[in-house]
């Protein structure tokens, strides 16, 4: 390529793990209610915190966006997200009605091995909970519900559900950690496991009926 071909281009990789860092951050601030739904964030008041330009924190922001988290605001930054009871109540319906039948369905013993290699990342929600790590909890919350629901072969589903808990992010946990009541959601996860492996679907059922509402409760700030 001569010196005329040549693009003036940004290093993708290093302006791409600025922005996948800062919208880390970001998330990690909406999760422990540090970031306030309603309220208006300036991308250059943002990056004045990081100590970077505002350039990688528009674009985290705009990640957000995209999933729901934030919505932007004309000449002003980012409002995060208000989601009402409505909202809440309606995300946790489309949630029973794709994810219950489709996790009862996976119920079969002879498949013992696929569900016991989602035991350690089950752990690690546990242990994120006993240690008031919030970030790590959401972390490993999301990967494994994708993980099991990926088990069903269905992929187009599986985008559909993560979609659904993006924007309903898990805003009460905080609150929850507090109580000493987020080991006993975690430990749901490992429940879940033993009720597959068991080949008992009436209890996977019952399970993730319960997780559900139980998610639904730990949102409004009001577990159930």
């Amino acid at each position: 390529m001569g010196a005329e071909d040549r693009l003036d281009l940004p290093m993708v990789g290093e302006r791409q793990s600025l922005r996948e860092q800062v919208a880390h951050a970001l998330r990690a601030a909406l999760i422990t209610g540090e970031m306030r739904p309603g309220v208006v964030y300036s991308a250059p008041v943002l990056a004045a915190q990081f100590g970077v330009s505002a350039t990688p924190v528009r674009e985290a922001m705009l990640d957000l966006a995209k999933e729901g988290l934030v919505e932007a605001v004309r000449n002003k930054g980012f409002r995060v997200t208000e989601l009402s009871d409505r909202d809440l109540d309606e995300l946790t319906e489309i949630r029973q009605l794709i994810e219950v039948p489709t996790v009862t369905r996976l119920t079969d013993p002879a498949r013992s091995a696929e569900f016991e290699r989602l035991r350690p990342l089950a752990q690690k929600i546990v242990d994120a909970a006993e240690q008031g790590d919030l970030l790590a909890y959401v972390d490993a919350d999301l990967r494994f519900h994708v993980d099991l629901l990926t088990l069903s072969g269905n992929m187009h589903l599986v985008e559909v559900v993560r979609d659904l808990r993006n924007r309903a992010r898990l805003y009460g946990l905080s609150q929850l950690l507090e109580r000493g009541m987020l080991p006993d959601s975690a430990r749901e996860h490992l429940a879940l496991l033993d009720a597959l492996q068991a080949g008992d679907a009436p209890l996977v059922e019952r399970i993730m009926r319960a997780h559900i509402q139980h998610v639904r409760g730990i949102w409004a700030d009001r577990p159930e």
